[in-house]
């Protein structure tokens, strides 16, 4: 089921902002990289969506929640394998977008303590690419899911 007025149903159709390059998908959930950002962008910054439009967490089903977590730790587990990075976080945050989907975030070996978990994006020192750079990482990064 999808919502025709849904930016990232419509993503997932290959139209408007929210297209991006897709990590890796099945039945249930996409795993994509985010670049709705001005070019460079920072490399690891992931989207874990579920397929069918479901507005919020709880109204996932049992196989779709089932489907993110495996996700969501495969995708920790790839950048771990393909980024030289401290950590990876994961957040889901209800905004304007009413379709789940969850932030894997890496933070980057040398990243200043100043910067917070949700703030990583913005170090100006982080690595970051273009669309080939992008493409190049999602690739290796698609090999670590099942």
């Amino acid at each position: 089921m999808t919502d025709p007025a849904c930016p990232i149903c419509a993503g997932h159709r290959g139209e408007g902002d929210l297209v991006a390059p897709v990590v890796w998908r099945d039945e249930l959930v996409w795993v994509k990289h985010l670049v709705n950002r001005p070019m460079p962008v920072t490399l690891g910054h992931l989207i874990v969506e579920t397929d069918r439009h479901a507005p919020f967490v709880d109204s996932l089903t049992d196989e779709e929640s089932a489907a993110v977590g495996r996700a969501v730790r495969d995708a920790a587990r790839a950048l771990r394998s393909e980024l030289d990075i401290d950590a990876v976080h994961a957040m889901v945050i209800n905004t304007r977008l009413e379709h789940f989907h969850e932030h894997v975030v890496v933070r980057h070996r040398g990243t200043p303590d100043d910067y917070s978990w949700h703030q990583v994006d913005e170090w100006s020192d982080a690595p970051t690419g273009g669309p080939s750079e992008v493409a190049s990482l999602c690739k290796r990064l698609a090999r670590h899911f099942r």
